[in-house]
């Protein structure tokens, strides 16, 4: 079936989902633009339902099961993809529960915790450096952004999919924690505070992130099994927390390959 005009009910529905959070929750349905995170949704287990298809664009051959397929024009195509060199693709995908227990972590595990993370981008560029150093999930504590907001995809570039993930409250992260001896390395600066470069990581740690506007609160601060800060060596005291997150989780993975 072809979809010539951005009057139509599914082309209407595909922005509200875009655009809506509350619309993906409440349709248990979000959508995924662009040939490689289409095949790591699929790779990741997600089930597409929809897929919309730019004839003139497309020239992939990603095995996405039995969704209904639409072709859409190009005009079409260029409303609703933000980038229009990402192949011509947009799937609808249900989304998955991201509870605490359906983690499968590994003995010593090496997992980021991030609190209240405000701006889908930086959460994006977190589960990207999850993915490139391997770390076994990435937890939001107190969420304040939408793990499937079109976003938090783009900017992970798909590894949205290849993270295991979960959310759930600050004393549910940290009874979890607590249960499988994992230890909580927070980023907080007291009296107490270490350098990033004194920390052990070799055993089973949790790296815990704050937010971009006021870091972390002091529940970390005062549950944690070490506070650590990275060595700022200029003008300015602190980074963005995707690149702290990046460095920190990098000195771990450094020590654990020793």
């Amino acid at each position: 079936m072809q979809i010539e005009s951005l009057q139509n009910p599914k082309i209407k529905n595909l922005l509200k989902l875009q655009e809506k959070s509350r619309e993906r929750k409440n349709q248990g349905l979000f959508i995924v633009e662009g040939t490689q995170e289409n095949e790591l949704a699929i790779k990741g287990g997600y089930e597409a339902v929809e897929i919309y298809i730019c004839e003139d664009i497309y020239d992939s051959s990603i095995k996405f099961g039995n969704p209904r397929r639409f072709e859409i024009t190009r005009a079409i195509f260029e409303k609703l993809a933000y980038r229009k060199s990402t192949g011509g693709i947009i799937g609808v995908y249900k989304t998955k529960a991201s509870k605490l227990e359906d983690l499968n972590l590994p003995e010593n595990p090496l997992v980021v915790v991030l609190e209240a993370v405000e701006k889908p981008g930086n959460l994006g560029a977190v589960l990207r450096t999850g993915d490139g150093a391997k770390v076994d999930a990435v937890i939001v504590c107190d969420e304040t952004v939408d793990f499937f907001n079109p976003n938090v995809i783009r900017s992970s570039v798909g590894t949205l999919f290849t993270n295991q993930i979960a959310s759930a409250s600050k004393e549910e992260v940290l009874a979890y924690l607590e249960e499988r001896n994992i230890q909580v390395v927070s980023t907080f600066l007291r009296d107490e505070t270490i350098s990033l470069y004194e920390a052990d990581f070799t055993s089973g740690s949790a790296i815990i992130l704050g937010t971009e506007a006021t870091g972390l609160s002091d529940f970390w601060a005062d549950n944690s099994d070490a506070l650590i800060k990275i060595p700022m060596l200029g003008f300015v005291d602190s980074l963005n927390v995707s690149n702290a997150a990046a460095i920190c989780v990098y000195e771990a993975v450094r020590q654990r390959s020793k």
